[in-house]
């Protein structure tokens, strides 16, 4: 579903990835993890089209670059790290805009659209919001909005740049019961920007970590998730708890010697 192969990509002309290819294939889920600046939002930026780049990459069996973009929109969905505070929608209109891409160009949403926008509101668990404008909520309770915007296209893939920024501990696990739900159920492929390692150790089974804009590893988190190059990575030192009894990691910043 997600092939790149030898991207480079560069802001201004500033790289901000180098060479990194990447495999996703269909029903797949991984977290992307790495410092800030590593390039991790550009990269998802390069899989959607919105980051020219050079080398080759398909998504969904084409190139952003040159797909429809209606069409793209079918298969690929995006759940953005903030959503701007002054959005004038109520709930449900705001959900509604996951279906542009299904519309007719002067039509009206169908009942499979109201049907979608409908069901991405009840397994994000805000259906009982819908009638709240965006400006009166939380951040938590947008950030659902924001994934059930995502859910209301019905994509084959669904990218997310860290949407637990703004969720407290019981709607982290939600969110991410429900990203497992989809990946197992519905078989959308999944890579997710997270900063939280020791949430991705216990959720995911695949890492991939970037560092100034190169992938350092790619693989369990077994594999990604050392001190040798989580201290690469991130510049300092770090220490990695086994909780075999959850059968995951516990990753902690070492506080330095005084």
């Amino acid at each position: 579903m997600i092939h790149l192969e030898h991207i480079h990509a560069a802001y201004n002309g500033q790289p901000v990835l180098t060479d990194v290819s990447l495999h996703l294939a269909h029903g797949e889920c991984a977290a992307l993890v790495g410092p800030n600046g590593a390039g991790k939002s550009s990269l998802l930026r390069v899989i959607t089209g919105q980051l020219p780049a050079r080398g080759s990459r398909r998504i969904a069996g084409g190139d952003p670059a040159r797909c429809n973009a209606r069409e793209f929109a079918r298969h690929v969905a995006v759940v953005p790290q903030d959503l701007p505070q002054d959005i004038p929608f109520a709930a449900y209109e705001f959900v509604s805009l996951g279906r542009t891409a299904y519309l007719p160009r002067f039509g009206t949403p169908s009942k499979a659209d109201h049907d979608a926008v409908q069901e991405a509101m009840d397994v994000t668990g805000t259906w009982h919001l819908r009638h709240r404008a965006l400006t009166a909520m939380s951040g938590g309770e947008r950030q659902r909005l924001a994934i059930a915007v995502a859910l209301a296209a019905q994509p084959d893939i669904l990218l997310l740049d860290e949407p637990t920024s703004h969720l407290d501990l019981r709607h982290r696990v939600d969110l991410m019961a429900l990203l497992l739900r989809l990946n197992r159920d519905r078989k959308i492929t999944i890579l997710m920007v997270i900063h939280d390692l020791t949430l991705a150790s216990q959720f995911f089974s695949r890492i991939i970590l970037l560092s100034q804009g190169i992938k350092l590893a790619d693989g369990t988190p077994a594999e990604v998730l050392r001190p040798d190059l989580l201290e690469a990575a991130y510049g300092c030192p770090v220490n990695v708890i086994p909780l075999p009894d959850l059968a995951t990691v516990c990753v902690l910043p070492a506080l330095a010697s005084t």
